[in-house]
């Protein structure tokens, strides 16, 4: 197939996931939004806007608070600006603040307590976990899960498994210490687990025994690019041996949390492995990677599929928040632990410094992600 022809079937394949990538974005951003302007009002500070995207706006109205909701060109996030901020970013505006009569100050962002600052700014990045956690235990609780008893089915000859002594017919009750319920739980610690030695529990014949074994290093081709992932080299068993387990609301609520805490350990895990040299950053994806994903999972996956993209995305955009980085969230939160140790805010050009190095820090990471996207991108269409 000839170059243009590729980029004309990948082209095509982007634009099919437009759609799809604008629903699962603006879903998360709203969300996010929403958990700053419901804390916000409660707080009895002033909401000047609420827009989801940046620039230009497209259509908007105001609510009976004078609130100005509104949907603008660039649909690549959203904000809630109070009253007192200068922007979105809600950074201060010490001359504006220092202009207001006594009652708009008590509407005012800057003007609150600490306390009530820091929930306000804290709400966003909840409210995305909280989203997870309720679409992770809904998906349980309404379609069940499907699950393989943690047997090993055969070995693979000259794998580390074979190597480390596991045998057909073993069943892994543990790892680390940590009980398994099933081959799915066993497969996901392991493969977020290559080249970190791990201490299985394993029932053979009745008796239990110790194996140790360190995951071998390969590459996973994903439609975020390529991961490389840990491998012992054992086979499930059969998928007839699947049986669809049914959880009460409670249940599905616990196993709803305990998803969600498991996309936040694997992204520490990831960002510790790469720190010290074990990861690459090539895994990094931004928009494009994600709009690529959502085309993929809306073929594939259906609705059912975007809800599951939309829970994992909504952790990571929370977590990402919560980054002590001046402009997000956490950078808010982190300005506001200083307050409370001096006993008095930063000076404002200290917080005009932090932000612009947050703005440089963010259109970086931006760029490097979208960066790694195009060079996906490029490799789809040498493969096709």
């Amino acid at each position: 197939m000839d170059f243009l022809n590729a980029m004309g079937g990948t082209a095509g394949g982007f634009f099919g996931a437009v759609i799809p990538f604008l629903f699962v974005l603006t879903v998360v951003v709203f969300v996010h939004e929403m958990g700053h302007f419901l804390v916000g009002r409660w707080c009895g500070v002033g909401v000047h806007a609420f827009s989801l995207g940046f620039g230009p706006e497209l259509f908007g109205f105001n609510d009976r608070r004078g609130t100005r909701w509104k949907l603008c060109a660039i649909p690549l996030g959203g904000y809630v600006k109070f009253h007192g901020d200068a922007n979105g970013a809600s950074m201060p505006d010490p001359e504006t603040v220092a202009r207001m009569s006594p009652q708009e100050r008590a509407i005012s962002f800057p003007t609150q307590p600490v306390a009530k600052r820091a929930a306000i700014v804290a709400a966003g990045p909840v409210a995305n976990f909280i989203l997870a956690i309720l679409l992770f235990a809904g998906a349980i609780w309404l379609g069940g899960r499907y699950e393989l008893p943690a047997r090993v089915s055969s070995v693979e000859p000259n794998s580390v498994a074979a190597q480390a002594g596991f045998q057909p017919g073993d069943v892994i009750t543990a790892i680390d210490g940590e009980k398994i319920g099933d081959f799915n739980a066993m497969y996901r610690t392991v493969t977020g687990s290559a080249g970190t030695p791990l201490t299985f529990t394993v029932e053979r014949e009745a008796q239990p025994i110790t194996i140790q074994a360190t995951p071998a290093t390969f590459e996973e081709k994903t439609p975020f690019g390529r991961h490389r992932i840990g491998r012992l080299g054992i086979r499930s068993p059969a998928g007839s041996e699947a049986r669809l387990v049914r959880y009460g609301p409670l249940d599905s609520l616990n196993l709803g949390v305990k998803e969600t805490y498991f996309v936040v350990e694997r992204t520490f895990s990831y960002l510790g492995k790469l720190v010290t040299g074990r990861e690459s950053a090539d895994q990094l994806s931004g928009p494009i990677g994600i709009a690529r994903v959502s085309g993929e999972v809306a073929k594939t996956g259906g609705v059912g599929g975007l809800v599951g993209l939309i829970a994992l995305l909504s952790v990571s955009i929370g977590l990402l928040n919560l980054f002590p980085v001046p402009l997000l969230d956490g950078g808010h939160l982190l300005f506001y632990a200083f307050e409370v140790v001096r006993g008095r805010p930063l000076s404002e050009r200290a917080q005009e410094i932090g932000f612009r190095i947050g703005l440089a820090l963010v259109l970086m990471l931006m760029l490097f992600a979208a960066w790694n996207d195009i060079l996906n991108l490029g490799a789809s269409w040498r493969n096709t």
